[in-house]
């Protein structure tokens, strides 16, 4: 029996794959370069023709369970720059980068930048990366998210500190002090929200979800956010694409105004606060 090739294997992986996912060539080609331990460009260029590894098959069989890819390969990439991940931090998307842009647009010196609900690390790291900052802070409740982020911070910023707690507990702030950028990317998704399976049976729900409207956290965290800033400091908070003036309206109250910027798409997704 002659042996299955790359190339057919991925061609056959990706018709089984073509209900699961809207990019399944994509992931795939990306299981396949994990199996064989090299990148997806080399797969293409330079193995198509060598024989499929026997490790792919269970690969696939994972991402048809609605696995996402960034889980089964262990990394995610973002701004540019490998991010280690596992079902305890969110995935870092593409549409966040926004954020970083938006905070480095705003703020492209800072001195010291705190993360709240730190996940990976995406943003903190990438912006101590970009920006050269002296410090930066890493706020996360997950013990298994804090070790993922200390992994990434090991390899793409060692100035980071992550360290534990959590914006509901009194006091949580007391010993942090003033920062000239602060970072959020909060749950804030609607607890009725139709998600795909890949998101709704494998990322964290606790990162995801805040209460019925999805604006918990951001009722905490807003009105908090003008005793972290130094004079001039700024604040940039990812929103879902339908919550821009109700967190607006809560920025305002708290003494704050916003500027909005929109991702690649045209959606509202990075809210900067600046103290009145």
């Amino acid at each position: 029996m002659a042996e299955v090739t790359v190339a057919a294997a991925i061609r056959d992986a990706a018709a089984n794959l073509a209900a699961t996912s809207d990019t399944a060539r994509l992931d795939a080609e990306l299981l396949m370069a994990h199996a064989l331990g090299t990148t997806r460009s080399a797969v293409l260029l330079r193995h198509m023709a060598d024989p499929s590894p026997s490790a792919f098959a269970a690969l696939v069989r994972r991402r048809a369970g609605h696995e996402p890819v960034a889980y089964i390969t262990g990394v995610q990439d973002f701004y540019g720059r490998p991010f280690r991940v596992g079902p305890g931090v969110l995935i870092p998307r593409p549409d966040s980068e926004t954020i970083v842009e938006a905070a480095l647009a705003a703020c492209p010196t800072p001195q010291r930048v705190l993360d709240l609900g730190t996940g990976s690390g995406a943003l903190l790291l990438t912006v101590l990366a970009e920006s050269g900052a002296a410090e930066g802070v890493g706020l996360e409740r997950s013990a298994e998210a804090r070790a993922i982020a200390a992994a990434n911070a090991a390899a793409i910023a060692p100035k980071a500190r992550i360290i534990g707690g959590d914006w509901h507990r009194f006091g949580w702030a007391d010993t942090l002090g003033r920062f000239d950028l602060v970072l959020a990317n909060p749950p804030y998704v609607e607890a009725a929200a139709d998600l795909s399976p890949d998101v709704r049976l494998w990322e964290p729900a606790g990162a995801l979800f805040a209460g019925d409207d999805g604006l918990d956290d951001y009722r905490v965290i807003v009105p908090q956010l003008p005793g972290l800033l130094t004079a001039g400091g700024v604040a940039v908070l990812e929103i879902g694409w339908t919550q821009a003036a109700a967190v607006t309206a809560l920025a305002a109250r708290a003494g704050m105004a916003t500027t909005l910027h929109r991702d690649l798409a045209g959606r509202p997704r990075a809210l900067v606060l600046r103290r009145n």
